[in-house]
């Protein structure tokens, strides 16, 4: 997806419906200083953990266990890279744009990923940089402006 097209030394990093904490993992794999991640399922929590004690990389991965939404509606945190892998029937999946631009939580220069299917078209959106067409994934990515 990235194919070190973007640099993530030293980046803070959010993501969003962590799952089994891939992202996380790849992410500070490629040196990633500050990482958060959101997921709301305890057993996938539990597993992310251990990873992360196993991977060394614990003491980096802040785990937040919740509701996207409600996460992003609350957070006053600013993040460099922001991935959000949602289920592909998550029927709000377009609020997930807005929320990351309303609530200013890239920072300048950032960039925002979000995996979705086909149906959902986000070339339209001012903040739209490209998009990567995998078939039944696509990858969309966004940026904010270095105001």
């Amino acid at each position: 997806m990235l194919s070190n097209s973007i640099d993530i030394e030293g980046l803070k990093t959010l993501d969003l419906f962590g799952g089994t904490g891939s992202i996380s993992y790849e992410l500070a794999s490629r040196g990633a200083a500050d990482l958060t991640l959101v997921e709301k399922d305890a057993t996938t929590l539990d597993f992310i953990k251990k990873t992360a004690i196993a991977l060394g990389i614990n003491d980096r991965l802040h785990i937040i266990r919740g509701e996207v939404f409600k996460f992003m509606k609350q957070s006053t945190e600013q993040y460099d890279f922001i991935f959000a892998g949602p289920p592909y029937a998550l029927i709000n999946i377009d609020e997930l744009p807005l929320l990351v631009f309303e609530k200013k939580m890239l920072l300048p220069g950032g960039i925002f990923v979000l995996e979705h299917t086909p149906r959902n078209d986000y070339q339209q959106h001012p903040h739209f940089q490209r998009m990567n067409n995998y078939g039944t994934t696509v990858f969309t990515f966004f940026t904010q402006t270095n105001e």
